[in-house]
């Protein structure tokens, strides 16, 4: 039985990937692991690329999407497909470290349900070198303030992906979200089904390689209309 799925939602991101799974395997080398990638017809060499690795590591499932589609749809469809009893999402561009990775499954092992990584908050940080990350880190930092102390979840960071949860959970939350509201849907719905929920502080680094494709004016207001409706319609 596989014990881990990792889920790498992709667009483009193959000078990433050649680093990342390598490195996810060797954290992971000593547990029964699969990494699924839910790739949205990225045209920089990824289908190629994961096909050289699984000639290696042969633990690697691609999932072709026709078009960019969401970064939340992905994720779904990636969790949907694992196989593991645990499910692990992370972003694909190096802005997680694969160190932590082993934290959160950790952590999910001293009996929680969902382990959330946060970069707000006592222990987190979140780098910023460039004038576009220092842009993003005011809408991820504001955002989470406003999330955090309005809805009453009690969790630092709603908008990262980079968390594990049991696959039982996973099938229970239901979830619907296209977008990265997802991310905080999945937080909402855990809550209301009383999964038991830990998080731990992570640093989140700046990526090397490629270009965000994350357009914050789009995303914030999407957002915002979700957070709306979770915490006061739904």
């Amino acid at each position: 039985m596989i014990k881990l799925s990792v889920v790498l939602p992709t667009y483009n991101e193959a000078e990433n990937l050649k680093i990342l799974i390598p490195q996810i395997e060797g954290e992971f080398k000593s547990v029964s692991l699969e990494i699924i990638v839910a790739d949205d017809n990225s045209q920089d060499g990824t289908k190629e690329l994961l096909g050289t690795l699984n000639n290696n590591f042969k633990n690697i499932k691609l999932i072709s999407r026709p078009k960019l589609m969401g970064i939340g749809s992905a994720i779904r469809e990636g969790y949907n497909a694992a196989s593991g009893e645990y499910i692990l999402s992370s972003d694909a561009d190096l802005s997680f470290a694969v160190e932590d990775m082993k934290r959160l499954y950790d952590k999910l092992n001293e009996g929680y349900d969902l382990v959330i990584a946060y970069r707000h908050g006592k222990g987190g940080d979140y780098e910023r070198k460039s004038l576009f990350v220092k842009i993003k880190y005011v809408f991820s930092w504001f955002g989470n303030f406003v999330v955090r102390n309005v809805s009453g979840l009690g969790v630092n960071d709603v908008s990262a992906n980079f968390r594990i949860i049991r696959h039982d959970a996973w099938h229970k939350l239901k979830t619907t979200e296209n977008t990265n509201s997802l991310l905080f849907e999945m937080i909402v719905k855990a809550k209301r089904n009383s999964l038991k929920i830990a998080e731990i502080p992570i640093t989140f680094h700046q990526r090397k390689f490629g270009k965000s494709k994350l357009n914050m004016w789009k995303e914030a207001p999407k957002f915002l209309i979700k957070f709306i409706k979770y915490t006061f319609f739904d």
